[in-house]
């Protein structure tokens, strides 16, 4: 049987072809699950991605599921805590920044009304290419999300990162054009967009 066409990183394992073909580029309409994206990609940062996946359901556990409110009210104790986990990455800025991260979403979500709304007003109608057809590990827009959110104090979230999170939650669609999932990404990513305001 022919196997679909996709895009040429998710190889060599079932973890990611699953990522890749249900997940990566596909918005999530959940403040918490958005938050999760924005977090674990931060904990990736040095990291492949697969060592994430293969954590992220323990990475759940111990941050109550990603839930803001929650999370925000992580102590001393709590970052000692996951210090000890070796289930998930024990790297005490990445904790620290996730439970700043928290804290700084919800002051975010009080002046700007939702944080999946603002952070999709960061979309972008057409990906971003360089010159010989690549895709950017970052770009003008990802760089300038990272600034606004170092600007509102958070945390290891880098123009890298941003990119890499623009990609997974679908504000940038980058999955080839020949790609088996490109156009259903497309489809949701247009759905999510419409009658929103970019920036």
């Amino acid at each position: 049987m022919n196997q679909p066409v996709r895009c040429s990183w998710p190889t060599g394992h079932d973890d990611y072809l699953k990522y890749h073909d249900h997940e990566w580029g596909r918005p999530t309409t959940d403040a918490n699950r958005l938050f999760e994206k924005i977090c674990l990609e931060g904990f990736q940062s040095g990291l492949s991605w697969l060592t994430i996946l293969r954590k992220r359901e323990r990475f759940r556990e111990v941050f109550d599921g990603f839930d803001i409110e929650r999370v925000a009210q992580f102590d001393e104790f709590d970052v000692e805590r996951l210090l000890r986990d070796t289930g998930i990455i024990r790297h005490r800025g990445k904790i620290e920044a996730t439970i700043n991260n928290a804290r700084q979403a919800i002051v975010l979500e009080e002046s700007e009304g939702s944080l999946v709304d603002w952070i999709w007003s960061w979309a972008v109608e057409t990906p971003e290419r360089l010159a010989d057809g690549g895709i950017p590990t970052s770009t003008a827009r990802s760089a300038a999300l990272a600034k606004e959110l170092k600007r509102r104090g958070w945390k290891f979230f880098g123009p890298t990162t941003a990119y890499a999170f623009m990609q997974s939650e679908g504000l940038t669609n980058d999955h080839d054009v020949e790609c088996f999932v490109h156009d259903a990404c497309e489809d949701e990513r247009r759905r999510f967009l419409r009658g929103r305001s970019l920036r």
